[in-house]
C-alpha cells in the first residue's frame, strides 16, 4: 500500500468516526460496524493467540512454599469438605496452610 493509500484510508476512516461517533445520525451504526471488524474482532483474536502461544511455552512448576502468617488465614472452617480447602481448590497451585499437598499417584 502506497503513502497516498494509508493516508487516504485513514482520513476516511477519521471521517466516519467524526460523523457517528455516539450513534447518531445515519452513519452511526455503519461507523461501529466498521470499528467492530477492524479493531475489535482482531483485538479478540491477537489477545487468544497471545494466550495460546503462552500456554504452549508453559513449563508448570510448583513455586517454593513460603509460610507467610498474613496469608491463608482460617479464622473457621469452610462449610464443605473436610473444611481446610477453599470451593476452587487447585492442588498443583493452592496452598494449606501447612503447604502443598502431596501429589497423589
Amino acid at each position: 500500500m502506497t503513502s497516498h493509500g494509508a493516508r487516504w484510508s485513514l482520513q476516511v476512516l477519521r471521517r466516519q468516526m467524526a460523523t457517528g461517533s455516539h450513534g447518531e445520525g445515519p452513519g452511526g451504526a455503519r461507523t461501529w460496524k466498521i470499528l467492530t471488524f477492524v479493531v475489535a474482532l482482531p483485538g479478540v483474536g491477537v489477545c487468544m493467540l497471545n494466550a495460546w502461544l503462552k500456554k504452549q511455552n508453559e513449563q508448570h512448576h510448583t513455586p517454593e512454599f513460603l509460610p507467610y502468617d498474613h496469608l491463608r488465614i482460617r479464622t473457621k472452617r469452610f462449610p464443605w469438605g473436610d473444611g481446610n480447602h477453599s470451593l476452587f481448590h487447585n492442588p498443583h497451585a493452592n496452598p494449606l496452610p501447612t503447604g502443598y499437598e502431596e501429589p497423589k499417584h
